[in-house]
This record gives structure tokens, C-alpha cells and sequence, in this order.
């Protein structure tokens, strides 16, 4: 599935754009300021509904205005076209449209694009609080196999169902009679979501340890999963849950199972999160998501959309070409940049070139000067 073209009305800092992609890769070019970054996010609204940047979602419609939309035209491999649209006002439901018709999630639609997203910010992924990379792990094992993805759904139901009897026993509204029914509940899930990301860390760690070497993280980068359970089956983990329910009820809350689960990126067996540089952070972020494109095209049969956002700035001349060779081998990629020169082959004629400048989108970079 192909990216076509990318309408915006509103968003961020553009009234109005209207932007041809490439079916390989495209370069978008421009000063620090300009918009790059503005259209990626307007690009991964657009095929998912969400923002990449904020949960406040409020930010994404221009200054003065009340409303933003952003449509996005698609290909499909038939050649037949296809479209999907987003609206919002804030304050009212968002309104997500696949080939004209309203629906209530864009990640449910089966002829979206998938699509994976480089942003120096997301660096959080790598070191910020366990939550953030359990989230993402589940994202991926919802797009690489769409039926698990009930699996986290019915996990966090029986999740707050069993916190809510805990909180009904402290108060002395309830008895503890229910607690094993709920253990067992919410352990038959549990085990289910962590054989779920066992197999997606199965499928990506091999890439990633390859991709991070090839560009320059070093040998030895290793994913890892880290469940809090030891448990060999649901039984198990409900017994753990039913030895735990004493702690658990001292705290409001369950303490133990898949939801505290963490995912380390490791080099040399030191955890990057804690001990890794900046830049050895990035190229980790960078090796993950590309890991992922690869797992994606796998899986699905389909090569995600690639969003790189200020990536080359940082890359030494080799891994720059490696990166570059990366993604024109296979897929459609946009990659933001303030210097052409930092993305070898950018003026090949098989690659597109925008220019981003006082509020506008050129065709060619060439065009900008």
C-alpha cells in the first residue's frame, strides 16, 4: 500500500498543503523551523489517527484556527485507489474516515498503511519508564499479528476488574470469595500477552542485533525480555497472584503480572537506558525501528512506511550511505533534513525531493533556492 498524496488543512504550522510522495524514497529539506517535522507527524495522523508527537491532541490545528483535517491518498497493490481521512475540532469526536466511510479506529482498517516513525523525541522509548516499551511491543504485535491484539484488551479488563474487588475488600464491601475466580482470569490473559511479546522480542531481536552493529552501536546489542512472572502456565501465575494478595490488597492495587513487565536494549550486557550515551541511545531507537520495518514486511507481507525525522545529522558519511542504501532497497520512506548533502543518492532522479519553506511545499528542493 502506497502513499500517494498528503492533503493538509489547519495542521500545525500549514493552512493548506497538498504533497505528492514518491513510491521510494522522499527527501524533505528545509531550515530548522520550516514544517519537516510537522509533516511527518501530519503523515502518521493521517494513516493512524493518533498523533506521534502528543497526547494532547489539541496541539496538532494551527494557531486561530477551530478545526484541522488531513487526508491521505493510497495505492494498493491492484493499483486501485484507496483513501483515509481525519478530522478534529477540539472537543468533539475525532472523525476517521476509510474510503468514505466513518469508522472508529484507523488501526483497525486492514488496507491502511503501517508505518513506523524516527523522531529524536521519541528517545524515550529507550530510556524513559518500562511502561512506554511495554505499549510499544504491544503495538507491534498488534500490527504484525492484528488478532492478538484482543489479547492486551482482555488483559487490562480483567486487570481492572480485579483491582476493583481488591478496592471493594479494603472497604469492606466485599469479600475475598472472588479473588480466585479473578486470578484465574486474569492469569489465563497474563500468560497469553506474555507468550505474545516473547514471540514479537523472538522475531525482532536477531534484527535488531544485526542492524545495530551495521550501524556503528557496536557488537554485542542485544533485546531482551524481562516478564515479571516466572510462571510456566496459567496455573502458576494465578498462584503467584493468590500468594501476592495480601501485598496487593496493602496497596489498592495488583502489583504483580505482564503489565509490570519491562523490554531492556542492551550492549556488552549494560542496559542502554541507564548506561548508554545520547548518541548511543539514537542509533538504538534507529536499529529498533528498522528491526521492526524488516519484522513488519515479514509478517504482514507488506513493507511499512518509513518517517525519519533529522536522523542523518548524526551519522557519520558511512552510516549515512548505509542508511541510505537501507531505504531505497525496498519501501516508501520520507526522511527530513536541513543539508541534501547528508542524504547520499538525495539527488538521484529516482528519489523525490520537497522543500519546505515559509509555510509551503515545493516539489523539488531545487525549487526552494
Amino acid at each position: 500500500m502506497l502513499v500517494t498524496c498528503l492533503r493538509l488543512r489547519d495542521f500545525r504550522s500549514y493552512e493548506r498543503a497538498d504533497v505528492e510522495l514518491g513510491a521510494g524514497l522522499t527527501v524533505v529539506h528545509g531550515r530548522n523551523g520550516a514544517g519537516k517535522t510537522n509533516l511527518l507527524e501530519a503523515l502518521y495522523f493521517g494513516c493512524t489517527g493518533r498523533s506521534c508527537r502528543t497526547s494532547n491532541e489539541r496541539e496538532v490545528v494551527r494557531f486561530d484556527a477551530t478545526t484541522t483535517r488531513v487526508e491521505v491518498d493510497l495505492r494498493d497493490a491492484e493499483g486501485r485507489a484507496r483513501a483515509l481521512a481525519v478530522g478534529l475540532t477540539p472537543g468533539e469526536a475525532k472523525r476517521l474516515q476509510a474510503d468514505g466511510a466513518l469508522v472508529e479506529r484507523l488501526v483497525d482498517v486492514a488496507m491502511r498503511p503501517l508505518v513506523c516513525v524516527f523522531m529524536p523525541d521519541r528517545l524515550e522509548l529507550i530510556k524513559g519508564p518500562p511502561a512506554l516499551r511495554r505499549s510499544h511491543v504491544d503495538q507491534v504485535i498488534a500490527a504484525s499479528w492484528p488478532v492478538r491484539s484482543a489479547t492486551r484488551r482482555a488483559y487490562g479488563r480483567a486487570l481492572a476488574q480485579r483491582n476493583a474487588l481488591l478496592a471493594g475488600i479494603r472497604s469492606g464491601r466485599t469479600s475475598r470469595g472472588s479473588l480466585p475466580a479473578w486470578d484465574a482470569e486474569l492469569a489465563r490473559h497474563g500468560i497469553a500477552l506474555r507468550d505474545d511479546r516473547a514471540a514479537a522480542i523472538e522475531l525482532l531481536g536477531p534484527r535488531f542485533t544485526v542492524l545495530a552493529e551495521a550501524l556503528g552501536l557496536g557488537t554485542g546489542a542485544e533485546l531482551r525480555y524481562r516478564p515479571r512472572s516466572r510462571a510456566s502456565d496459567a496455573a502458576e501465575l494465578a498462584a503467584e497472584l493468590a500468594e501476592r494478595v495480601d501485598s496487593d490488597l496493602e496497596r489498592g492495587f495488583t502489583g504483580h503480572g505482564p503489565h509490570r513487565d519491562d523490554i531492556a536494549l542492551l550492549r556488552g550486557g549494560r542496559e542502554l537506558r541507564a548506561y548508554g550515551s545520547q548518541g548511543e541511545q539514537r542509533l538504538a531507537l534507529l536499529s529498533l525501528l528498522l528491526a521492526e520495518r524488516e519484522a513488519l514486511a515479514q509478517a504482514r507481507a507488506t513493507m511499512p512506511l518509513m518517517l525519519l525525522d533529522d536522523v542523518m545529522s548524526e551519522l557519520d558519511p558511512d552510516r549515512r550511505a548505509m542508511l541510505a542504501d537501507l531505504l531505497r532497497g525496498a519501501g516508501q520512506s520520507v526522511i527530513t533534513t536541513t543539508d541534501l548533502a547528508h542524504v547520499p543518492g538525495a539527488e538521484a532522479p529516482n528519489v523525490t525531493r520537497l522543500a519546505v519553506a515559509g509555510g509551503a511545499v515545493l516539489r523539488d528542493a531545487a525549487a526552494a533556492a
